[in-house]
């Protein structure tokens, strides 16, 4: 969900609970099994020649008068909740480094990198290799667990079918077993995928469903209860520098989102591009706390960087962090990445800086400034 896409579903969702949209976040798992939502990309294809075929704005509407209705229902069913739980469990053979140093050079390793037997063999890289584990409880009794772990959650996609993948398998799996709610939160997955682990098989994809709901199941059977203190709420507003280098520019995307000979797919990645550059809307970041255990919810696709750093501001508390938030940044790469280079610094839309402004925003979302 991007651009105003994303302040659309936060909208409903805050008028459904009779609050401010700044006090809602949407994140999004990012399995690469669904459509890419973007409504200023839409509204400037609209009067293209021969425009490419994008989504429907009647589903758009759709799902967000959907997703107000149950908020609005949800709203309705309040429990109260005095108990608040937290735990974390290593998670093996799941997430992998996309980035592997070798020689002096970036070897890449995609989601399906187990296909290539050298890319599989590589190290696995820098990982946070732990899912954490929040659990809402009233009394003895939990209500909700939120997960969230640092990986592209993917074993397979492009084949049409929409799909939570494994990670919604695992999900799905520990609510049928504990009879509790429970929520997937994705991190800062922006370098980290499963490659090394998957080879796109039907039974890689079962092991790695199997041994990250080991780990879920694991961090909800250490979960340690404590009592529940006001809630803190943050916001942070960010502008990022928007990327522009030979070969990656406005003035050339404005020409690919024009042209009818081009591919379909490039014609909209083009519009998405052009609309960050523009975009005026700040974007709007959030964290809540309770006690010393705090929920970071950052924009885009950031890199596994940005959940250590969060974590090392804190190293006395409880942090997790979920990423993809407004997706409008695409990825969010630390200045090494730009000077390493490879795919995800020549993906970002947002350029070289963004790092020491998204590391002063978590700061602020921490409380230590």
């Amino acid at each position: 969900l991007s651009n105003e896409s994303h302040t659309r579903f936060r909208g409903a969702m805050a008028e459904a609970a009779g609050t401010d949209v700044d006090n809602t976040t949407i994140q999004c798992t990012h399995v690469h099994t669904a459509v890419v939502i973007d409504s200023n990309a839409k509204e400037l294809l609209t009067d293209v020649e021969d425009p490419p075929a994008y989504y429907d704005p009647a589903f758009l509407n759709k799902v967000a008068d959907e997703l107000a209705s149950g908020v609005q229902a949800a709203v309705a069913r309040l429990e109260p909740c005095d108990r608040i739980g937290t735990a974390q469990a290593k998670v093996e053979r799941v997430a992998s480094d996309r980035r592997i140093m070798v020689d002096g050079q970036i070897r890449w390793r995609g989601s399906s990198g187990g296909r290539n037997p050298a890319l599989a063999e590589l190290p696995e890289g820098t990982i946070d290799p732990y899912v954490k584990t929040i659990t809402f409880a009233c009394g003895h009794r939990p209500m909700a667990r939120v997960h969230y772990y640092a990986t592209h959650p993917q074993s397979f996609y492009r084949d049409a079918r929409a799909s939570y993948d494994f990670v919604g398998m695992a999900r799905e799996k520990l609510q049928e077993e504990e009879g509790v709610f429970q929520v997937y939160f994705t991190g800062c997955a922006g370098d980290v995928a499963a490659g090394k682990y998957n080879d796109g098989s039907r039974e890689a994809r079962q092991g790695l469903y199997e041994r990250l709901l080991a780990g879920m199941q694991a961090s909800a059977a250490a979960t340690e209860y404590q009592q529940v203190t006001p809630i803190v709420w943050r916001t942070v507003e960010l502008e990022f520098p928007a990327k522009s280098e030979p070969g990656y520019n406005e003035e050339l995307f404005r020409k690919e989102m024009l042209d009818p000979a081009k591919d379909p797919g490039r014609r909209i990645w083009a519009a998405r591009r052009v609309a960050f550059y523009e975009r005026v809307r700040p974007i709007t970041i959030s964290s809540l706390q309770m006690n010393s255990i705090h929920i970071v919810h950052l924009p885009g696709e950031p890199m596994l960087e940005f959940q250590l750093y969060a974590q090392r501001q804190q190293p006395e508390a409880f942090v997790a962090v979920a990423g993809y938030g407004d997706g409008c940044t695409t990825y969010i790469c630390t200045d090494q990445a730009f000077a390493e280079g490879a795919y995800e610094p020549g993906a970002a839309a947002v350029g070289r800086g963004s790092e020491e402004i998204l590391k002063n925003a978590v700061r602020q979302l921490l409380g230590l400034e």
